[in-house]
């Protein structure tokens, strides 16, 4: 069956009149009625109940409606995302990122895309943990990188790119600062720093534990706005931070230690969008993003 009559059947079937239907389409009655009959034929079954003055869906041609409307819409949605990218020959990707590795990545993503779409820029721009989604929320940014999960409305996942071994920053001196490996269960001998502001429940408990996985409170320390708080209070004693492990490769500094944890989950970033349908090239920037993670192995 034709995109064409597909159209053509799904009009019928909501205006339930041949003249109007014709009309709709710029069609004449005819082909109305030789796209129905034909379509009739070819599936075996009645899809209308004609009469000289009604027409009505039957049972199978309701079930179709029902079925066919969903697709056709997306299969619409997707032609006029095409097409949009294909009339925009110039613009600007906004997107952000939450960690350097994060930054790297779409650096690398940025360049491609500039080779595949010339008249393309990409501006990159770090999140400030203050206004984590504030950005996508205001359409300053068209998506960004972040640690999963997240749970906010109006913002929907995309894939994951990255999943990190997690470790915890210590001071220095603390007595675990010198151990090959740190369990969740050691959370219960340190203050653990957290993120300040209201965010939900469910993440602030994945982030940031309330107890050990056998119940053991988690002591909680300092509250911190932005990422460069947290060394200075976990160097100054304050507490610990949960990290991934890699970013001891970039924030490195006197008076902090980095022990890698030896169980729980690792520290996932994916991608973040508006819930609304993306702005051109979105699509296409994140499968480039998700083929670069892939071939890099997820790192």
């Amino acid at each position: 069956m034709e995109l064409r009559d597909i159209e053509i059947f799904l009009t019928l079937a909501d205006e339930l009149h041949f003249g109007r239907t014709a009309e709709r389409l710029h069609i004449t009655p005819s082909r109305v009625s030789h796209v129905i009959k034909k379509q009739e034929r070819r599936l075996g079954v009645q899809l209308f109940e004609r009469t000289s003055r009604t027409v009505r869906l039957t049972p199978p041609g309701q079930r179709l409606r029902d079925e066919l409307l969903p697709a056709h819409r997306r299969i619409l949605q997707a032609l006029d995302r095409t097409a949009a990218e294909g009339r925009t020959e110039a613009g600007e990707l906004r997107v952000g990122y939450s960690g350097p590795w994060c930054a790297e990545l779409l650096l690398r993503a940025a360049q491609e895309l500039r080779g595949r779409h010339p008249g393309w820029s990409v501006r990159i721009q770090e999140i400030q943990f203050n206004d984590l989604y504030g950005p996508l929320h205001r359409g300053e940014l068209q998506l960004q990188i972040t640690e999963f999960p997240v749970f906010e409305p109006g913002l929907a996942a995309g894939p994951v790119l990255l999943q990190e071994r997690r470790a915890l920053m210590l001071p220095a001196d603390h007595p675990m600062a010198d151990a090959d490996t740190v369990s969740l269960e050691d959370l219960a001998e340190v203050p653990l720093l957290r993120l300040q502001g209201d965010h939900p429940k469910p993440q602030m408990d994945f982030h940031f534990p309330p107890t050990t996985p056998m119940g053991r409170p988690i002591p909680r320390g300092p509250s911190y706005t932005s990422w460069y708080e947290i060394p200075v209070l976990v160097a100054a004693g304050f507490g610990a931070s949960i990290v991934a492990a890699r970013i001891a490769d970039y924030h490195a500094r006197p008076g902090v230690a980095f022990v890698p944890f030896r169980d729980g989950p690792t520290l996932d970033y994916g991608v973040l969008l508006p819930a609304a349908a993306p702005a051109p090239l979105v699509p296409a920037f994140v499968e480039l993003l998700r083929s670069l993670a892939e071939g890099d192995g997820g790192r």
